[in-house]
């Protein structure tokens, strides 16, 4: 049975895609069986595999909306075992069509649910907002990662995402956890990202990912060429960051079972 994992922050430019992204190509070149769900209308976490989206029959949005079923939706990626179920511009518009449908809530899950005897890994790349398709990703999910940058405005932010995950821990998905806070664009010379980035561990302690994806060129470079970092640079500080985060995440849940 596999594991839905959320990355989610209601903060824009934080590295939620490029982790999602990364993360799973990491992931799958450890062996696992990895599907990206993009549930952002920029569906930049598509783009960054080199789909063209204009060019899709079928998107997530066909889904939630339609009942189209993933597999008629779902792209496979050039890395083995790797899909995309991705995104399109129209998903802007599905929250305002979400709203008469019922238990419109769990519309993800339910397509989800599913996916999880074919996957160990389902990641979902959130937009940066709290809307409803974000709160049917953390109702879907059973852990949420929330990358984090060490700056002030992303501090200042994150109780609102704390507070939304509590609502829906209590009210939609009394088992959703938080996978841990993910440390990104860190730039270790920069004393502000220090001092944040010791805040941060204070505050969350143990919640708290060792592995930190320090500020590499390499990454946005790689979202431009439609390939993960490891398939662009698989040297680089970026491809190291995130293969040591998908060790930490397999070594995380080994040691729960």
């Amino acid at each position: 049975m596999g594991k839905i994992i959320a990355l989610a922050n209601q903060k824009g430019g934080v590295g939620k895609t490029t982790t999602t992204i990364n993360l799973a190509a990491s992931l799958a070149a450890l062996e696992k069986k990895v599907l990206i769900v993009d549930a952002d209308p920029q569906a930049n976490a598509s783009s960054g595999f080199g789909i063209d989206v204009k060019s899709l029959k079928h998107s997530i949005y066909e889904s939630l909306i339609n009942g189209v079923e993933p597999d008629a939706a779902i792209v496979h990626s050039e890395m083995s075992g790797l899909d995309i179920f991705p995104s399109h511009i129209d998903l802007v518009g599905a929250e305002i069509e979400m709203l008469n449908l019922d238990k419109r809530e769990h519309i993800l899950r339910n397509l989800l649910l599913p996916l999880k005897e074919k996957y160990d890994y389902i990641l979902i790349d959130c937009s940066p907002s709290l809307g409803l398709i974000t709160v049917n990703a953390l109702t879907a999910s059973d852990a949420v990662i929330i990358p984090f940058q060490c700056e002030y405005f992303a501090l200042e932010g994150i109780s609102k995402l704390l507070n939304t995950i509590k609502i829906i821990k209590s009210k939609l998905n009394p088992s959703l956890e938080i996978e841990g806070f993910l440390i990104t664009m860190y730039d270790s010379r920069l004393r502000v990202a220090n001092q944040y980035y010791e805040e941060i561990k204070r505050l969350f302690q143990d919640l708290v990912f060792t592995t930190v994806i320090q500020r590499n060129i390499k990454l946005v470079e790689a979202a431009g060429s439609g390939k993960p970092v490891l398939l662009y640079e698989v040297d680089s500080k970026g491809s190291i960051n995130h293969m040591q985060l998908a060790k930490e995440l397999i070594e995380k849940d080994a040691n729960r079972k």
